[in-house]
């Protein structure tokens, strides 16, 4: 038994997605003509209450389309020092948009409406870049699954309309954070004028991202989508698992958010373990003691069948997922006590 908790992108397909991906409808998508991706579109779009969503191949493409098309070059997104933008998209704001971030140092990936104002930069003062959007991600990646609690966001929405700014969210994680918070996703499309949605982590698709949002802006998003290289053809395959996904798969979420509070649980308990951070979702981020090698104890874990993610400076990571079942979880956490 190989328990591979490193990310909740390592899940395959189940019999009942491949099965929906083999009997999907399909047509050539660059020609709008795939009927399984307009499907998930139109779905997309209805749920959040937005005009139009447009499938990507990949949650890092979405969201450097939704930074294209806000932004113009030499410009400035305003985000935190930990935003998935910043950190793990390959350098693709500068590359792709000509753009630079202003990044706010918050608490595990969020901060607040006042760090917000206090970072654009004055529209008339020539020498620094023009502020032209604030971005958010929820939930947190790098922030161990954090989810923002609404009304900060509301509060950011008044400081991005006072200062004509456009709001977007890398909602990547977004499905976990409806449910840990028993939200709904329309008062999110309400608020935000982009929102990318990943299909290939908590809801176990092979690939795919959608970004959604309102027509004055979504109208340049098919070519944005073209330059940057996502046309693609037959690709309603694809889609067709996360329509699937949709309806199966999005409220088992919160089987993960309980597996991940047991082990945050579990570790609290071991002596090697110096702190683990709030867990809401379903990543668990944890720090070593100054005593323990990272390198031996992941090899440890490695020598279980265990495989977790070294985030450097003695903190790990633990996500749960889909294909994380019940007899995996038990093994785990009977290792961890032994440790």
């Amino acid at each position: 038994m190989i328990i591979d908790l490193r990310s909740d992108t390592i899940t395959k397909p189940t019999k009942g997605m491949l099965n929906a991906m083999l009997t999907a409808k399909v047509g050539d998508d660059v020609y709008k003509e795939d009927p399984s991706v307009n499907a998930l579109e139109e779905r997309l779009a209805d749920m959040f209450g937005m005009d139009e969503a447009l499938f990507f191949p990949t949650g890092s493409m979405a969201n450097q389309a939704a930074l294209k098309l806000h932004t113009n070059p030499g410009e400035q997104v305003i985000c935190d020092k930990y935003a998935h933008i910043y950190n793990y998209e390959g350098g693709g704001a500068s590359f792709n948009s000509g753009i630079s971030c202003k990044l706010i140092d918050g608490h595990r990936g969020m901060y607040t409406a006042e760090q917000a104002a206090a970072s654009i930069n004055p529209p008339d003062f020539y020498h620094s870049p023009l502020t032209s959007l604030i971005a958010i991600e929820n939930t947190t990646n790098k922030g161990g699954g954090a989810c923002w609690e609404f009304e900060e966001l509301k509060r950011i929405r008044k400081v991005a309309d006072d200062n004509n700014l456009g709001y977007h969210l890398d909602g990547a994680r977004l499905w976990n954070a409806l449910i840990a918070k028993n939200e709904n996703p329309k008062p999110y499309g309400e608020l935000f004028d982009t929102i990318s949605v990943c299909l290939s982590k908590g809801l176990g698709c092979p690939m795919g991202s959608v970004l959604i949002g309102n027509s004055d802006l979504m109208k340049g998003a098919i070519r944005v989508r073209k330059i940057l290289g996502g046309g693609m053809r037959q690709v309603g395959f694809a889609a067709a698992a996360g329509l699937y996904a949709l309806d199966d798969h999005f409220e088992r979420l919160e089987e993960d958010h309980k597996k991940a509070n047991e082990i945050g649980e579990v570790l609290q308990t071991l002596s090697s373990i110096n702190k683990v951070e709030p867990i809401e979702t379903n990543i668990v981020i944890f720090e070593l003691n100054d005593s323990v090698d990272e390198s031996q104890f992941l090899q440890k874990l490695k020598e279980k069948n265990i495989h977790i993610i070294g985030m450097g400076s003695n903190k790990l990571r633990m996500v749960t997922h889909l294909d994380y079942n019940d007899s995996m979880h038990n093994k785990l956490l009977a290792t961890l006590r032994k440790l």
